[in-house]
């Protein structure tokens, strides 16, 4: 697996962090044309680590200037999805590129998006969309098993007999945020929340150790205080990228199903620059976009056909477990029904 320098990491770290200062509102030095429409709004979940350069080349390349608006970390997607909601009546935001799906789904629910089927939207697997075209994915995660690799073996077999006794050793996010609530959430639709709920209740019973987020889960397999945990494949690169004695492997679902995670965009219903935003949601799921972000560090995914000669090792092996991934169509019910349950839980 091929890993990054130290040198390289900076570099590259600090090359897009210029590029994010570029991107932030007010920090743009060219004022927009007060003769023209203004500038595409765009509310944008994924780290502007890796987004800000994908969302900087389209400016480049069309002369279309962006405002961009990035989530909290505190409230990962959350925040920018009931923001959305918050201002339906009043729209600000034009496209709205989320870091998952689930809270991108239930903007439709509340008639927030409208639908596009673009070129875009056409070259993407039918199990990574919405049929109607509100919502597309791209670029995708995996949820994986992490562990360190000095306590455990990363195989299957090691992984379920780590499961069996005591999981005081054990680290998941905590489920109210993120790709975790996700995760939550298909459990919860196998059977409406029956066998999550057992689940749930028993290893809490068993010490299960509930942290921040999947990034603190990757720290604490990494230095071996936990000797597994759930993660996402970019956690999980960050810290092979360090060096650390990590292994991976995917969580499977019923009929060996994984849970491949894509990013997501959509139109907002009301925008006055539909044809600009079409342009964007074209852009951003295009091979290009997503060739670019197999390059970054996160090694996400492409979910449409690209040239597989571009992709490293590891990303070609992502994109098999990916072939498998769970629908995430039609999976709004069972978000809102989770959510509530898991509300009243972390409440008590």
């Amino acid at each position: 697996m091929p890993k990054r320098s130290s040198h390289q990491l900076l570099r590259y770290r600090m090359t897009q962090i210029i590029v994010v200062l570029a991107l932030v509102p007010g920090c743009d030095s060219t004022p927009a044309n007060s003769n023209g429409p203004g500038p595409l709004i765009v509310y944008c979940a994924h780290d502007a680590l890796y987004s800000a350069p994908i969302l900087e080349r389209f400016r480049r390349e069309t002369g279309i200037e962006l405002t961009v608006r990035y989530d909290s970390e505190a409230t990962k997607s959350l925040g920018l999805v009931n923001q959305l909601i918050r201002e339906k009546d009043s729209p600000v935001c034009d496209v709205f590129w989320n870091n998952q799906v689930l809270g991108t789904t239930d903007l439709i629910r509340h008639d927030v998006l409208i639908p596009y089927r673009g070129s875009g939207w056409k070259r993407i697997p039918s199990q990574f969309k919405d049929t109607e075209g509100y919502w597309t994915g791209f670029a995708a995660r995996l949820r994986v098993w992490i562990v360190n690799t000095e306590s455990l073996a990363a195989t299957d077999e090691a992984i379920e007999q780590a499961q069996t006794n005591d999981l005081s050793r054990m680290a998941i996010a905590r489920p109210l945020f993120g790709t975790t609530l996700t995760h939550y959430c298909l459990l919860w639709h196998a059977d409406r929340g029956q066998s999550l709920r057992r689940w749930h209740a028993d290893t809490r019973r068993r010490g299960l150790l509930e942290v921040a987020g999947n990034a603190t889960v990757k720290n604490l397999v990494a230095r071996g205080t936990c000797r597994l945990g759930w993660t996402d494949t970019d956690d999980y690169f960050v810290a092979i990228d360090a060096g650390q004695p990590v292994g991976m492997r995917p969580v499977r679902l019923a009929d060996n199903k994984t849970i491949c995670l894509p990013n997501s965009v959509g139109i907002v219903r009301g925008t006055q620059q539909l044809e600009v935003a079409r342009q964007l949601v074209d852009f951003l799921l295009s091979a290009e976009t997503e060739l670019a972000l197999a390059r970054s560090p996160s090694r996400q995914i492409p979910l449409g056909p690209v040239d597989e000669t571009q992709l490293t090792d590891d990303v070609q092996q992502l994109r098999k477990w990916a072939r498998h991934g769970m629908s995430l169509d039609g999976l709004a019910d069972s978000r809102s029904a989770c959510l509530e349950w898991l509300k009243v839980e972390y409440d008590r």
